[in-house]
């Protein structure tokens, strides 16, 4: 019982061929295509004032060095929106509870607006390592603790990703379970159970968007020291 509640997060296979590829194209499908027309119809309208209102929050901390990086940005915050969202649907599989992807998508990006510090601004980018007016005692020990939390936070951004999406289906698949065990033995406490159930759903499509939010934030954050 105990391993059936993590076969979810085991990458599905169909005659021995891994399907997380097509789990990742598949979010692209959904979205509309764009048209070379002035008048369009409401998903698309509705498509371009999200993708403006995502552009724009994501913007506002940046100076404008940092724009460039808005399709970047952009694309990846509906990217972790729209996977984040499609597996909270039943039987489906969520590439992002996967701690390799999630690294796969923190290390690039970071590792990219710390190069792009390091060569635009070095001496500004190496200053992060040792806070103004630091003891001289103090100095080594701060450059080794500065130096280790700035390796970190590619493996902090992933795990953060990873460890909060799969707390969350994890309880959906445990309180799921005990809702229909529950029917059968007492209905009025497996009523009791689907409301918070439903309830945990709807925390859940929050924390979904609230965690691919986060992690595009962090790293528009780490864009913005670096420019």
């Amino acid at each position: 019982m105990n391993l059936s509640f993590f076969d979810q997060f085991m990458s599905p296979h169909l005659l021995g061929i891994p399907l997380t590829l097509i789990s990742l194209l598949f979010p692209a499908l959904l979205l509309p295509s764009p048209r070379n027309r002035w008048i369009t119809n409401r998903i698309s309208a509705l498509q371009s004032w999200f993708i403006y209102t995502i552009t724009k929050q994501l913007m506002t901390p940046l100076n404008k060095k940092g724009h460039k990086w808005a399709l970047i940005l952009s694309s990846l915050m509906i990217f972790l929106l729209s996977i984040n969202l499609l597996g909270l649907l039943p039987y489906t599989f969520t590439p992002t509870t996967q701690l390799s992807m999630n690294l796969a998508l923190a290390f690039p990006l970071w590792l990219a607006t710390l190069l792009t510090g390091l060569r635009n601004q070095p001496s500004a980018s190496l200053g992060h390592l040792l806070p103004e007016g630091t003891p001289t005692p103090l100095i080594p020990a701060l450059i080794m603790i500065e130096t280790t939390s700035l390796l970190i936070r590619p493996l902090a951004l992933g795990v953060r990703l990873t460890a909060n999406l799969t707390a969350g289906h994890l309880l959906i698949q445990l309180i799921s379970t005990a809702t229909a065990v529950l029917f059968s033995i007492m209905p009025a406490i497996s009523i009791l159970t689907a409301c918070v159930l439903l309830l945990l759903t709807i925390l859940e499509v929050a924390v979904a968007m609230i965690q691919a939010y986060v992690f595009v934030l962090l790293l528009s954050l780490y864009l913005q020291e670096n420019i």
